[in-house]
């Protein structure tokens, strides 16, 4: 019987391909080794560089007194009394510290500014593991102007694979986050006429809070 739509041929090439396989025409392709780079630096310099590369801020602090000088001093040069954060052990560490902090609905939509943790740091490329599963949830990755993140030294990781293995470690099935996300510098976009636009779909400025250590 002839095929009578373009669905029932591709999938009567696709049912011959599988009952007649061919030999494999690269049977010398090395699979086994890693095509990248061996990260020469350690992995808080690889990823600083890496993030800073891509437009991103990257702010070193040794304990959480630094921490919090360093949101004081960011908030001043911003112009700005206040930064939102729903995340109860960041609030809590803020407000003792005296910074003033908004976390109530009806100030999420006149934030300029979101302080949020992440899951973890990847060092190759400097990117930001985001989840569902954070209390900050999916909005304050995407809808301050300014994105300030936390994170922690035990949260770095080489490559995007180890954060993933690690994220398997860290929820169980059913717990599963049913959003991960990478965040690789500000919000940028040149598709309008090649000119580069910041903030285009996001956050127009990024920083990491990195604190050597554990926790605060």
């Amino acid at each position: 019987m002839e095929e009578s739509t373009s669905k029932e041929k591709v999938l009567k090439k696709i049912r011959n391909a599988l009952i007649s396989k061919s030999a494999n025409p690269y049977p010398n392709v090395d699979l086994e080794t890693s095509p990248f780079h061996e990260i020469k630096e350690t992995l808080d310099v690889a990823f600083a560089q890496e993030f800073t590369n891509v437009g991103g801020r990257f702010v070193y602090c040794e304990n959480s007194h630094e921490f919090i000088s360093n949101i004081r001093l960011v908030l001043k040069n911003l112009e700005l009394e206040e930064v939102f954060c729903l995340d109860p052990e960041i609030r809590k560490v803020l407000e003792s510290g005296g910074i003033k902090v908004q976390s109530s609905p009806e100030e999420f939509l006149e934030l300029k500014i979101a302080l949020t943790g992440c899951e973890f740091l990847i060092s190759r490329t400097g990117s930001i593991m985001v989840s569902s599963r954070q209390t900050s949830g999916r909005r304050l990755n995407v809808f301050p102007e300014v994105h300030l993140v936390v994170a922690f030294s035990s949260q770095l990781v080489p490559d995007t694979h180890d954060a993933l293995k690690k994220m398997k470690q860290r929820y169980s099935v059913d717990k599963f986050p049913s959003m991960i996300s990478f965040i690789t510098g500000p919000s940028r976009t040149a598709d309008i006429e090649k000119t580069l636009v910041m903030g285009a779909h996001g956050p127009k400025e990024l920083f990491v809070f990195f604190i050597d250590g554990n926790s605060f």
